[in-house]
């Protein structure tokens, strides 16, 4: 522990002239080394004790989480390791700090001789370090490529490669920055080599902190679990049809659905929903529970998957394979004649899958193209599916959700990772089915949990704001589209401007716009709705294999509903508690967002890299002082077009009306516009890539005099916008 002068001074009851002694003792005892001087503290050299911050450097081989000190003298000889204790009983609190993250935590001594800690308070994350990849050029000096678009080159010298060869992933640390040349940097450690499979997509995990190994305690846990037995409260589900319609490579299959009509109700309809019972198999305290929460979410690239949970559990046991018994937790819905819900009811259920299909499979056999696998289930399970969706149809019609037309673009790679063609999968009525499906079982799982008091996490999407609102309002008056003051919008009313314009060439200007205009949609204990389905209770429920938010419904479900064994529910939480775990999870989710982007622009300025000085089609989907983005028809990427290239006069961009707009001539580009651009410079490892505009500008209808944001000064005459370096095309 450590001691000031006065405490051992008061512990050995020493006085005047005895304290002056004392005092010159310490100090010799503090050249000779025995012990240290910490401010007015005495340690024993090389010690740790007291409050300190600690940052997690990795886990041990049970999953415990292993810290550092971070004011850490060398000279005292190597950073000890600290054991961070977290607390076993369920019922704790379960949010617990990462890898990667700092904590203030009190340190102690062990019996062993090695450190404990317990954690006082997490701090805020610190910078991550700087990533790029080590490159030799011709004359044999060598440089860091950065991986993120705004960093600059950085020198290496041969001594601070750190065992790195020409082609690796590095982290780096800046050693020497002055105010010529490149600045210096020295590889901290190294993350593999870029000619590995899926080295692209290891960028944006490591850049983004993403917790891709499993700890071994976490993979023995997994590998114990079993499945539970047929016994009560567990209902017997399996002759009841269920099926699969999934993506046709997906290697993991959470949830199952079946419709039958309402006997009981002319017109009226009964959707059956089995999700993958993963509270079963994953216990609140547990080592999976912990790696769970931490990860947050499954993470989607094009060229790997890094899943939530480990295969032993998502891809098995929780897969609701073809013909083998697996349990589940279900909701057996009832609609009337005009697609609303009636009633619901929830079950803990063993079910087996009746049928495997695709999206495409099942489509083809309503399109009237059934095949080996479809046939047989085409009257008794298919026919039955589609009627109940038409059904619900009529109720989503009357709801009138949010209806933006957004196509999805994906990326199919090639056996060496490289992208070998980019393409819009069709949006099928089966994607439409599955998707109301699940929609209906998110709604009964919200409203019972609220009917019991039952606190959980929901998922909720707040209305656009105020300021967003009239910014949206202003742009649709351009286009001579009113948008009414007063009365709080509805998804409808967003809708009728959609509906307005649809088949136009102002179609996707407006749908980016009012896509632009919308709140990002969270987790939260709080409900205040989802305004994009226009829902008043919605919560995740169907995704337990790759969401943490739905895993804790299903254990709130299990906990209110009383068909738990005592150990599988949701322990006693206090809201803060759930605000902590909502906002990680929230957070977790946004940082897959990026990352999954990032790996997309990577790959596609990899692929066109050698296609410097082509022309290709795009459409302007972002606009900022400084330039357009361009949105490419063929792929989906993005690239810059700086304001300085755009023609012979001053542009400025003109906020309110989302244009940039040539002052002299008031001719320019709109948001949405169709343009064709030339690829002039590629940064296949930043994702970066800028183009030249081929497309002249265009008369945009609009007064030269009086732009937002775009006036010139009153004071020194000038415009806010630049001139072209190059002439008129």
């Amino acid at each position: 522990d450590r001691s000031t002068k006065r405490d051992i001074a008061k512990a050995f009851n020493l006085k005047g002239e005895n304290r002056v002694a004392l005092k010159h003792f310490l100090q010799e005892l503090e050249a000779e080394g025995a012990f240290e001087k910490r401010g007015k503290r005495y340690a024993e050299r090389g010690s740790l004790s007291g409050t300190l911050v600690l940052e997690i450097v990795s886990r041990d081989r049970d999953g415990g989480l292993v810290g550092k000190p971070v004011d850490w003298d060398e000279s005292q000889g190597e950073q000890p390791r600290v054991s961070i204790s977290v607390p076993r009983n369920p019922r704790a609190r379960v949010v617990i700090p990462g890898v990667g993250e700092r904590v203030l935590a009190r340190v102690g001594q062990s019996g062993d001789g090695g450190y404990t800690a317990r954690v006082i308070k997490r701090l805020e994350k610190p910078k991550a370090a700087t990533l790029g990849i080590v490159e030799q050029i011709k004359d044999g000096s060598w440089r860091l490529v950065p991986v993120e678009r705004k960093e600059n080159e950085l020198v290496i010298h041969p001594d601070n490669l750190g065992g790195a060869k020409d082609g690796d992933l590095v982290e780096i640390s800046t050693i020497k920055s002055g105010r010529y040349g490149l600045a210096t940097a020295k590889v901290q450690d190294v993350i593999g080599s870029l000619s590995s499979e899926k080295a692209v997509s290891m960028i944006a995990i490591h850049a983004q902190g993403i917790p891709h190994v499993f700890a071994e305690v976490v993979l023995k846990e997994a590998a114990a679990a079993k499945p539970p037995k047929l016994e009560a409260p567990r209902e017997d589900w399996r002759d009841i049809p269920l099926i699969t319609i999934d993506p046709a490579d997906a290697k993991d299959h959470d949830d199952a659905v079946y419709a039958e009509p309402d006997p009981d109700a002319k017109g009226g309809h009964i959707l059956y929903v089995a999700i993958a019972d993963v509270a079963h198999f994953v216990r609140p305290g547990t080592q999976l529970d912990r790696e769970a929460l931490y990860r947050g979410n499954s993470v989607y690239f094009p060229d790997r998957v890094v899943p939530m949970l480990p295969e032993r559990i998502s891809n098995d046991l929780c897969s609701l394979r073809e013909g083998v018994d697996r349990p589940a937790i279900a909701v057996k819905i009832w609609f009337n004649s005009g697609g609303r819900k009636v009633k619901h009811s929830f079950h803990r259920v063993m079910m087996k899958s009746h049928a495997k299909l695709s999206y495409q499979q099942a489509q083809a056999a309503i399109d009237g193209a059934a095949d080996d696998a479809t046939a047989p289930i085409m009257t008794s399970i298919l026919q039955p599916l589609w009627d109940a969706y038409e059904c619900m149809k009529r109720g989503r019609e009357e709801r009138g959700p949010l209806e933006l037309d957004l196509p999805e673009r994906k990326i199919l790679l090639k056996k060496d990772g490289t992208v070998d063609r980019v393409v819009v999968p069709a949006r099928l009525d089966a994607h439409k089915l599955i998707e109301e499906c699940m929609i209906q079982a998110n709604v009964a799982a919200a409203e019972t949990l609220e009917s019991k008091d039952q606190r959980l996490v929901y998922r909720v999407h707040d209305s656009p704001s105020l300021a967003k609102q009239e910014a949206l309002r202003e742009f649709l008056k351009t286009l001579d589209i009113p948008l009414a003051r007063g009365a709080a919008l509805k998804p409808a009313s967003f809708n009728d401007i959609l509906m307005r314009v649809a088949g136009t060439d102002q179609a996707d200007l407006v749908n980016s716009v009012v896509l632009r205009s919308q709140s990002q949609a969270e987790y939260s204990p709080d409900n205040y709705g989802h305004f994009g389905l226009n829902l008043v209770k919605y919560a995740h429920f169907t995704s337990p294999i790759r969401r943490y938010a739905d895993l804790i419904v299903h254990r709130a479900l299990i906990s209110s509903l009383g068909v738990g064994d005592g150990n599988d529910g949701l322990p006693h939480l206090e809201i803060d508690d759930l605000r902590e775990i909502a906002e990680k999870i929230s957070q977790a989710e946004r940082r897959a967002v990026v990352a999954e982007r990032a790996t997309v622009d990577r790959l596609i300025a990899q692929h066109l890299k050698d296609r410097l000085g082509d022309e290709f089609d795009g459409r302007i989907a972002g606009m900022a002082n400084s330039g357009l983005f361009v949105t490419l028809n063929i792929t989906g990427a993005d690239g810059f077009v700086p304001i300085s290239t755009l023609g012979d006069e001053y542009y400025h961009f003109d906020e309110t009306a989302h244009a940039m707009v040539g002052e002299r001539t008031g001719k320019g580009y709109r948001l949405g516009d169709a343009v064709q651009i030339k690829v002039v410079e590629v940064q296949p490892m930043a994702g970066a890539m800028r183009f030249e505009m081929i497309t002249e500008p265009r008369d945009l209808g609009m007064s030269t005099k009086s732009f937002h944001k775009a006036r010139r000064s009153k004071n020194t005459g000038k415009s806010f916008g630049k001139k072209s370096r190059r002439g008129r095309r």
